[in-house]
């Protein structure tokens, strides 16, 4: 069902929606009363982010001298809030020499990639495009 123009939510909100979506991933679902969607999405993307850091994954710095380095940092803070609190905690210094270092790359830049897709879909969700 399409929102008409009255219920189409007002640009602040929209605003307010999506970065509480970036932030922690699941509530812009859960904000708009989409609780299986949502839930599933607040237990999965951090469980994604967290097993890529516990097989030793990197949490890459924002480096201007390489644009992969500097792309897969931007990926990395997709995930919201939870790339702050892993950061302070320390974690993120990924080993090279484990054998899983590359796939916990993968998981940490997969799960902040699709958390900005979350936040896509809660945007149009509000806009009644979904």
């Amino acid at each position: 069902m399409r929102a008409t123009a009255a219920e189409k939510p007002q640009s602040g909100g929209l605003v307010l929606l999506c970065l509480a979506s970036w932030a922690i991933p699941g509530v812009g679902h859960l904000w708009l009363g989409r609780r299986a969607k949502g839930l599933i999405l607040l237990f999965a993307l951090p469980l994604m982010f967290a097993l890529g850091l516990a097989i030793h994954g990197r949490l890459f710095p924002f480096d201007r001298s390489d644009l992969l380095v500097g792309l897969a940092a931007l990926a990395d803070v997709g995930i919201g809030l939870t790339y702050f609190v892993a950061a302070v905690l320390g974690f993120g210094a990924g080993d090279v020499r484990a054998v899983t270092y590359e796939y916990g790359n993968a998981f940490l830049i997969v799960a902040g990639l699709l958390n900005l897709l979350v936040v896509i879909d809660a945007y149009d969700v509000a806009m009644g495009r979904k």
